[in-house]
């Protein structure tokens, strides 16, 4: 084989390379990994985030929107004397929490819809039943008007509006939420595959956010 004919295999050998490498680059840049993973969805209008929030958890403890900064946690709502959905929905969460409650940079906000019956003592015991830890398990209680607001414009876990006293949220869907506030997946929380999936994509998230 001539020199020239050597040349030209390892010039364009080189510039497959650096083609290939330039792409990787691309890839990485829109979908996060130079093997072009797909990053997870934003979901809601352009900007959307869930917003600003002041509740109270288990502990008496005034849980903001400023606590979940640089965070990624999954939302849920739901009320203790619950005999429908509830109980398994958080049966799968204990499956998340034991997943991922090592991980400093991992919450779970689990949201009354039944304020009025669920007080800081009464979430306090529901809690402790299913071994959520404070200080990265957080039950939720507040003011009915502004949990059930939250629900729907913040987390998009329900389509209605808000109707008064006799309004009441009972949705099964678990928001993801990345560390600038968005919204990044919602899974039905009554399903097993739904629910590993959640799994799966906070491990996605984790490595994201990094």
């Amino acid at each position: 084989m001539s020199k020239k004919n050597v040349f030209y295999i390892i010039f364009f050998a080189l510039l497959s390379i650096a083609f290939l490498g330039y792409s990787g680059y691309v890839l990485k840049g829109e979908r996060g990994s130079f093997f072009a993973e797909d990053k997870l969805p934003i979901l809601g209008t352009n900007g959307h985030i869930v917003g600003g929030f002041s509740f109270t958890n288990q502990e008496g403890k005034t849980i903001t929107s400023k606590d979940v900064e640089g965070k990624i946690y999954v939302a849920e709502y739901f009320f203790t004397t619950c005999t429908g959905i509830c109980p398994k929905m958080n049966a799968n969460m204990t499956k998340v929490y034991a997943t991922y409650k090592d991980e400093p940079r991992f919450r779970i906000l689990s949201h009354t819809v039944d304020p009025e019956t669920d007080s800081v003592p009464v979430l306090k015991q529901y809690a402790e039943e299913h071994g959520a830890d404070p200080k990265n398990w957080w039950f939720l209680t507040g003011s009915k008007k502004e949990l059930y607001k939250l629900a729907r414009a913040g987390y998009m876990v329900d389509d209605g509006t808000y109707t008064g006293d006799e309004d009441f949220v009972h949705t099964q869907w678990f928001a993801l939420v990345d560390g600038e506030g968005r919204v990044r997946g919602l899974y039905e929380g009554t399903k097993k595959p739904d629910v590993d999936k959640m799994i799966t994509d906070i491990s996605r998230l984790l490595k994201e956010e990094k």
